[in-house]
């Protein structure tokens, strides 16, 4: 903690709302949803008490949220907003819009269970099912990194123009207090300066988006697209790498957690690996040589930080908090074809684990690392419990 930050006792949706404020975006459309709503509250109080001089919309539904996020990006201002759940499941039309609009929206999501039936757990399905519509996805494992990360998340959407998603898990992350290193105002401006984009829209200077294209037009403009998020990885990288000289903070676009000389490495994103460090710690204890992955960064997927960072490893032990029906656990398959060809590639086993929020003890973590040093992988994400 840099001499002057202070620390403050926050949950990880208030360390979001802290995260906004310090950004200092100018419009921020929000609808109230559990368990994202106290970000918007917060958020309004600071307003109230003139600490917060951005414009909040409440629209009549998060399709409308978008909808007003992405021609406020557009005209060149700053944009926040936050969400959870079904409502990031209706704003869906819009996130690919935004994504094609190349207009750099950061969002906070909170990972809870889609309906239905009705639930309020923990669960990131709701965002793995958004992988596809051209955001960039971080997942955070506690509310000091969900500030630090929405912070960080303004420097990168800015320089590729993209929009970016920072998820944690509902109440694990988002309801649970913790000490949080709140920065100061000056150190933030300085290492986010305001939004100038190289072209927005302007009555004094007309122009326009949203014309039909021809093919040719549309194709160019998805590989201009693929070749922004191609930089994330580095320029992600390079945010977090400046954060951490003027904060002391970093996080890493993946971090490795005792994984020198590992034979087994547990991957997993969000919240789960808090207690996945408790089960590696407490095998290492054993004798074991086990270590963890955390995947920070999953769109764009960091494909060959992912292959170098598991080189050399027996068996992966993939925990998802998600269920795609007929597929199993997104991020096996996604490490499963990222690792495709790779020279004495690791065993990789898919645990789904901790789906619709059960709670999974870091003694079930140790089990399944146990399971599969003894079994073969298998193709499918098994159900374990």
């Amino acid at each position: 903690m840099s001499h002057d930050e202070r620390p403050v006792l926050l949950t990880g949706n208030h360390a979001v709302a802290w995260a906004a404020r310090l950004a200092r975006p100018q419009v921020v459309p929000v609808y109230p949803i559990t368990p994202q709503t106290p970000v918007l509250e917060l958020l309004t109080d600071f307003q109230a008490e003139g600490h917060f001089d951005a414009e909040i919309i409440t629209p009549e539904s998060e399709h409308s949220v978008m909808s007003a996020c992405i021609p406020a990006s557009l005209a060149g201002v700053r944009v926040f907003t936050a969400t959870a759940s079904q409502g990031l499941l209706l704003m869906h039309e819009l996130l690919h819009y935004a994504a094609g609009a190349r207009a750099p929206i950061v969002m906070a999501n909170v990972n809870r269970t889609v309906a239905s039936p009705w639930a309020f757990w923990p669960d990131q399905t709701d965002s793995v099912a958004q992988r596809d519509t051209g955001w960039i996805q971080f997942y955070v494992e506690s509310a000091q990194e969900a500030l630090d990360t929405v912070i960080q998340a303004f420097r990168i959407a800015e320089q590729v123009l993209l929009p970016v998603m920072v998820n944690l898990d509902a109440f694990y992350v988002s309801h649970a207090l913790e000490p949080v290193s709140v920065p100061a105002q000056a150190r933030v401006d300085a290492y986010l300066p305001p939004f100038d984009p190289p072209q927005r829209l302007d009555t004094a200077s007309p122009s326009g988006w949203g014309n039909v294209v021809t093919p040719d037009m549309y194709n160019r403009h998805r590989q201009e697209l693929e070749a922004a998020m191609g930089r994330v990885p580095v320029l992600a990288a390079e945010a977090d790498r400046d954060w951490a000289e003027r904060t002391g903070r970093s996080w890493g676009v993946i971090e490795r957690y005792r994984c020198d000389s590992a034979a087994t490495v547990i991957v997993a994103m969000g919240s789960l690996c808090g207690t996945a460090r408790e089960a590696v710690d407490a095998l290492r204890d054993a004798g074991q040589a086990v270590g963890l992955l955390k995947l920070r960064l999953f769109r764009p997927l960091p494909a060959a930080a992912l292959r170098a960072a598991l080189a050399g490893v027996d068996n992966v032990v993939v925990l998802d908090r998600n269920h795609s029906p007929g597929c199993g656990g997104v991020l096996h398959q996604e490490l499963r074809a990222a690792l495709y060809g790779m020279p004495a590639a690791p065993r990789i086993h898919g645990y789904l684990a901790g789906v619709g929020g059960i709670n999974v003890a870091p003694e079930r973590i140790a089990a399944f690392v146990q399971r599969a040093q003894a079994e073969a992988p298998q193709p499918h994400s098994e159900w374990v419990r």
